[in-house]
């Protein structure tokens, strides 16, 4: 952390201390969300979303592949991520980074252990499936990239329309149908800053967390979990927090359902 960072981060912690945020918010509160579908011309599906400004892209392509040998009549599901060095000054080119691949797996463990997208759906004949990539781009970065990237890898995934396969072809002209969704999941990402717990922290509120947890839900169930930095919680401050993420859960669900 540079000298700067940790000036601002000291002028967080006196404000949280307080009870006051940087930006007003209540503690609890999410910054401005907005989702937009099918933002990209020839991907199979896609969305963009912004939560305050943090931006992130995400686009699906559907592959004829092969089954993997101990689920032979399902197709797969993966994420990857990347930080594009025009989100923030220390993005650089190059192979995955440890947070680029971080994020990548804490959206898809909450997608796929929700079983949001049915895999059964995908297979077509014995040794050929369709496999489901969603590849999520990191426009740019003002704190909170999970929860911003779960809202646009999901808004992409129930975008997606299927190539149709016929006589062991795939007809890529043809996407009349949908991807078969089960289920909904989104995430909400908790910091702690001193002794203080917010939902959404922003870029500055992130420098200078002590601990994070996103959990993963769907209307009644805990889907997944991740732990992040070096701080920790109690049993009540994570009590309270899936409290909170089952609440805000609401307002994320109704935001995907209304995407434009």
């Amino acid at each position: 952390m540079s000298a700067f960072d940790s000036v601002k981060s000291g002028y967080i912690k006196e404000l949280l201390a307080k009870g006051i945020r940087e930006d007003g918010r209540g503690l609890f509160s999410y910054r401005d969300i907005k989702i937009i579908p099918n933002v990209i011309e020839n991907a199979e599906g896609s969305a963009q979303a912004d939560l305050g400004g943090t931006r992130v892209l995400a686009g699906t392509k559907v592959i004829l592949g092969e089954p993997m040998h101990d689920l032979p009549n399902q197709g797969s599901f993966s994420v990857s991520a990347e930080l594009l060095p025009l989100a923030h000054a220390e993005y650089e080119t190059g192979p995955p980074s440890p947070a680029a691949i971080e994020l990548a797996r804490v959206v898809d463990r909450g997608i796929r252990a929700g079983n949001c997208i049915d895999l059964e759906s995908l297979f077509l004949e014995e040794g050929k499936v369709w496999s489901i990539y969603v590849d999520l781009y990191i426009l740019n970065y003002a704190g909170n990239l999970f929860d911003a990237s779960a809202l646009a890898a999901m808004a992409a995934i129930m975008t997606t329309r299927v190539p149709k396969y016929e006589d062991g072809k795939e007809v890529r002209e043809d996407r009349s149908r949908k991807l078969k969704i089960n289920n909904v999941v989104t995430t909400s990402t908790f910091g702690k800053i001193g002794n203080t717990i917010l939902l959404d922290l922003d870029e500055n509120e992130d420098n200078a967390s002590d601990a994070r947890i996103t959990v993963a839900t769907d209307d009644d169930t805990i889907r997944a979990s991740q732990k992040g930095l070096r701080g920790s919680f109690s049993l009540k401050e994570i009590d309270m927090m899936l409290d909170k993420t089952f609440e805000k859960r609401k307002e994320l669900k109704s935001k995907l359902e209304h995407m434009k």
